[in-house]
């Protein structure tokens, strides 16, 4: 049985996938599975997952019948894991060299927790090296951060599979399903941000918050709403942020992305 099992969802990234994929085959640590499945893209990236998958018996590659969504053929790969622990990397990112030891490292010295994640420094389509994304470390930074912004990065997560046991993200929401996930997820267990940079986060024009800013909008006020109810408290800050995030729905679709991107910087 394989320790990590990896999993990459992928729609439509064929610009971007042969880095990703060659990333995690490129990790210092190499007892994984590598579970990538293809929600019905309509570009060249299946062709590229297969082509990757006949030369690494590490790869797993599944196509879904149909168009599922992320969330949901995240939830496929989850269900097919063999190994103890779950890393998530989307098909448009890339992982650094030292990403699964690092985590696992973690992990194992500290079993009482779920999640591990970690900074990340921002990249273009090029690949042009951008600013560093510095995310709360310690778990009571990560609590209190869940009502303003999302403190963990789907792309840098590690995951305890025991601890998972049957948790999947919520099907309902097709984006900001991670945010949803985390809150859960948190109510139940300890997380940490490892305060290194173990993955890059690539920004280009098909990113879900671009193309599905309205939903991504709307989907977080939920998730937000959802976490009161899950015992997370609404200080006058969250309050504020919560505010600006609902006026966001009626901001033209281009200044909705520039103020995204600022927030990043």
């Amino acid at each position: 049985m394989p320790k990590i099992s990896v999993i990459m969802p992928n729609y439509n990234a064929g610009k971007y996938i042969s880095e990703a994929i060659q990333s995690v085959l490129d990790q210092t640590f190499g007892d994984f599975e590598f579970i990538i499945i293809d929600d019905c893209s309509t570009d060249n990236s299946w062709e590229i997952i297969q082509n990757f998958a006949k030369k690494d018996s590490r790869i797993i590659a599944l196509r879904n019948e149909k168009n599922l969504t992320v969330c949901r053929t995240a939830n496929r790969a989850l269900n097919m894991v063999r190994g103890e622990f779950i890393a998530r990397l989307d098909s448009d990112d890339v992982a650094l060299p030292e990403r699964l030891s690092r985590q696992l490292d973690f992990l194992e010295k500290n079993p009482e927790y779920i999640l591990c994640g970690s900074n990340f420094q921002f990249i273009d389509q090029n690949g042009k090296i951008g600013k560093m994304r510095k995310l709360p470390e310690t778990n009571e930074e990560i609590q209190h951060s869940f009502l303003i912004k999302n403190p963990i990065a789907q792309s840098t997560v590690m995951i305890r599979a025991s601890m998972l046991g049957t948790l999947r993200y919520d099907e309902n929401f097709e984006v900001a399903e991670d945010l949803e996930f985390w809150m859960r997820l948190g109510t139940l267990y300890k997380m940490h941000n490892l305060q290194k940079i173990l993955v890059q986060y690539r920004i280009h024009g098909k990113n879900s918050v671009l193309i599905k800013q309205k939903q991504m909008i709307k989907n977080t006020l939920l998730a937000r709403k959802k976490a009161k109810k899950l015992g997370y408290k609404m200080n006058l800050k969250a309050r504020f942020h919560y505010f600006g995030t609902w006026c966001m729905q009626f901001f033209p679709s281009k200044f909705v992305w520039w103020l995204y991107k600022k927030i990043r910087e």
